[in-house]
């Protein structure tokens, strides 16, 4: 039985890590917090499914529709909420309230276009594994192999390709990136673009793992992402994946020995503890004081 909830937690947990590594992705290069993240991936996600209704595509081609949906809706928000306040002198709050503004826009679009009923996602995968006497589900171990195979990639690709050098060095210091002769505003764009897409895959992986999307779902897992980016601690790429398996865990746990009632409040409960004993978050770095 804890075997089985584990799993589920982590598997749940991923799920959520997608998710916060795209808010690290952007807020490690740009030091902005993209609020309209949760929408962008939810959007993408019920675009992918009404096309696989509508199409009679199976789910491989769905995960293109959603990638290439949230890639693009990354592009639309890094144009118009992000670059033109990039090169002002303007108040910190201003990204915020510009990528809440593009969430709302997005929030009433998936209502117009979408309705505000859930869309079940079709040709879900179905069967189940028996590992040690517990049943796990088929879905289950692709929704986890598929996240942690992303997150694998994704930090080789930070790691060790120029591209991934040049996000790097352009999340130091854009300035002297940009004298080095580093594309800054195309690292930047990418990054959103990359993050976007990531955020499309996750969108589908929960459809997956929770039977259907609703547009409702975009502002409660947006905030999951949001607290798993500073759990984990800001910027930090292993922190996002490690945050984001622990709150998944705690959640299903909760659930299991408590009550779902306080499942977001037990898992809430364990980040303001975290951070009593380590403010910075799990891999941040101490602030240097002055």
């Amino acid at each position: 039985m804890l075997f089985e909830q584990l799993l589920n937690g982590i598997t749940v947990g991923s799920t959520y890590a997608l998710i916060a590594v795209g808010y690290t992705l952007i807020f490690g290069v740009l030091g902005m917090i993209n609020m309209a993240h949760g929408q962008i991936f939810i959007f993408a996600a019920l675009t992918a499914i009404v096309t696989m209704s509508a199409f009679g595509w199976p789910l491989l081609p769905a995960f293109f529709v959603s990638v290439a949906c949230a890639a693009a809706l990354g592009a639309l928000l890094e144009a118009v909420a992000f670059r033109p306040l990039r090169k002002k002198d303007v108040p910190h709050l201003a990204p915020l309230i510009s990528t809440i503004g593009f969430a709302t826009i997005l929030d009433d679009a998936m209502i117009k276009l979408f309705g505000a009923d859930s869309r079940v996602v079709p040709g879900r995968l179905g069967g189940s594994f028996s590992v040690g006497g517990v049943d796990v589900r088929a879905v289950d171990l692709a929704i986890l192999a598929a996240a942690l195979g992303l997150m694998a990639v994704l930090h080789l690709w930070i790691q060790k390709t120029p591209f991934g050098k040049a996000i790097r060095a352009t999340s130091e210091s854009p300035e002297t990136a940009a004298i080095l002769g580093i594309p800054t505003d195309r690292v930047i764009l990418t990054t959103v673009v990359l993050a976007s897409g990531l955020g499309g895959v996750a969108g589908l992986l929960l459809g997956l793992s929770y039977g259907a999307v609703a547009p409702s779902m975009g502002v409660g897992l947006g905030f999951k992402g949001l607290a798993v980016l500073v759990l984990g601690g800001l910027g930090s790429l292993p922190g996002a994946m490690l945050g984001g398996l622990l709150l998944g865990v705690v959640e299903v746990l909760a659930v299991a020995y408590g009550s779902s009632t306080y499942r977001d409040a037990i898992a809430f409960l364990m980040i303001i503890l975290v951070f009593l004993v380590r403010p910075q978050g799990l891999f941040g770095e101490k602030p240097v004081q002055r």
